[in-house]
């Protein structure tokens, strides 16, 4: 674990030099805050007492937590990432005060089937969605998402007590029994379809913009209305605990973005990767509202951020970068599966951290629910680790030993350093990320016994697996008869 370059950024530094951890630090300013202002209230007599009473109970509710999910966005798209072209001051302003992954992974390299990992906790192979959902026609006339049998991080915390809001894009169903309102969220407003205009809110053949389950009229930029969605839910929410799950569509084709985004990128020629920097201007926008919103309503220091890809960026359709990765979206290789990957919680996680080792959107659940202070389900395997006590320090070793992907015959293992790679065509590949991280220099030949190893462990997971419940385009695995779902 290393600190991060500052990228030119300001990265919040700790004045006591005898202070090496920053959750120390914290806590004993706020002790010192605490005893500070028990003496002052105490002087103003019992009604300031009562007072200093209400806002310590306050502040024992449960966190808040905002999951940040962003669509198609590069390896290398963000400053904190080392992009030079492109501006996300705000989403680099959560990497220099929280946790920055090296090597954060989905759970697959294409949107629908990432966020079903994502939201479960669990591999996705496990219950069957392991391909996207289809094209809209498809997607609206077949039985077709997340089974219903599935436990949601929503469906977790709002039995909890928590507010829940999911904005943005679903696409994870699109009849009514997979609709958000019905998989534990008490309100939304967006899509469920995997892409929509950002200018036109009728129907563009993935469906209308919906609030609730009703047609949305509007004529604001999407991603501006997400934001501003985002903004008042925490508003109307901020007297008790509340989820608020922002899955920006941003920036997925089409590639459209108003004037006054373009024209903060006037030095950027190639028109695609200008337009890609004004889409995500847009949403390092909506960031920078969300933090502003959690702090003018006194919540920002005890609220669990997660801002995260939800695959490799595709530079033929938007002119992302995943450099230095090989792959893009839907490749096993590390660009279609590794990802930015940002969590900052000020209230107990360290401040400007880098982490290097494996983390996975699986976890984004178990490490939510852990917050919360609520048990993860006991009839079913959770794939997923709480991930702070790793990064306080209060429990060693590493999140995952290893990591699995699947989609038809396309596979991928990481183990440690060591990648196995099956990709469409030929055999499989092997790759030590340690001294190639670009996937260049296949190790195959040179170690066949670690390449076994590998598939063994590929073989052994896979067992555990059940055959896709419906084969999407991209697939050539052919179609299979399902078998029950493992719990």
């Amino acid at each position: 674990m290393t600190k991060p370059p500052s990228n030119g950024a300001n990265i919040p530094s700790q004045n006591d030099s005898d202070l090496t951890n920053p959750y120390e630090f914290t806590s004993r300013m706020r002790r010192r805050d605490f005893l500070a202002s028990l003496a002052a209230l105490a002087a103003a007599g019992c009604s300031g007492l009562d007072r200093f009473a209400s806002a310590s109970a306050q502040s024992q509710r449960k966190p808040n937590i905002v999951l940040v999910y962003i669509d198609d966005l590069g390896y290398a798209d963000l400053g904190c990432q080392g992009a030079t072209d492109l501006k996300t001051s705000h989403i680099d302003s959560l990497a220099h005060t929280g946790v920055r992954f090296t090597s954060g992974y989905v759970t697959a390299p294409l949107c629908s089937p990432s966020r079903a990992g994502l939201m479960t906790g669990r591999y996705q192979q496990r219950f069957g969605h392991e391909h996207n959902t289809g094209n809209p026609t498809r997607m609206f006339e077949d039985d077709i998402g997340t089974p219903t049998s599935e436990i949601m991080i929503s469906d977790l915390l709002k039995s909890d007590g928590y507010a829940t809001g999911c904005v943005g894009k679903w696409h994870l169903g699109v009849r009514d029994k997979y609709h958000p309102l019905n998989r534990g969220f008490d309100e939304y407003f967006g899509h469920l379809g995997g892409a929509h205009s950002y200018t036109n809110w009728g129907d563009t053949g993935w469906g209308t913009i919906l609030r609730g389950m009703e047609p949305a009229k509007g004529d604001e930029y999407l991603t501006d209305a997400f934001s501003r969605e985002a903004v008042s839910f925490i508003q109307r929410h901020q007297h008790q605990p509340f989820f608020l799950y922002l899955a920006y569509n941003a920036v997925h084709t089409p590639m459209q973005a108003p004037k006054k985004y373009l024209d903060r990128f006037p030095d950027i020629a190639d028109p695609k990767r200008r337009t890609l920097a004004a889409m995500l201007s847009a949403v390092d926008d909506g960031v920078g509202q969300i933090l502003k919103a959690l702090r003018d309503v006194g919540v920002e220091d005890d609220t669990l951020i997660f801002c995260i890809s939800d695959n490799g960026g595709p530079p033929n359709a938007n002119a992302s970068l995943n450099t230095p990765l090989n792959g893009q979206k839907g490749s096993m290789l590390e660009g279609g599966i590794r990802i930015p990957f940002i969590v900052r919680w000020p209230a107990r996680l360290p401040a400007g951290l880098v982490y290097d080792h494996p983390v996975s959107t699986l976890d984004v659940l178990p490490t939510a629910v852990a917050a919360a202070g609520k048990k993860l389900p006991g009839d079913r395997i959770i794939d997923g680790v709480d991930l702070a006590p790793f990064l306080t320090g209060e429990k060693k070793g590493i999140p995952h030993d290893v990591l699995f992907w699947r989609m038809g015959p396309r596979h991928a293992v990481r183990k440690g350093n060591w990648k196995l790679v099956q990709e469409r065509t030929g055999g499989q590949a092997l790759f030590d990320l340690s001294a190639d991280v670009g996937e260049t220099n296949d190790l195959a030949q040179q170690r066949p016994e670690k390449l076994k190893e590998l598939l063994d462990d590929y073989s052994r997971w896979n067992s555990q697996m059940v055959d896709a419940l419906w084969q999407w385009k991209g697939s050539t695995s052919g179609t299979r008869t399902p078998r029950p779902a493992q719990r």
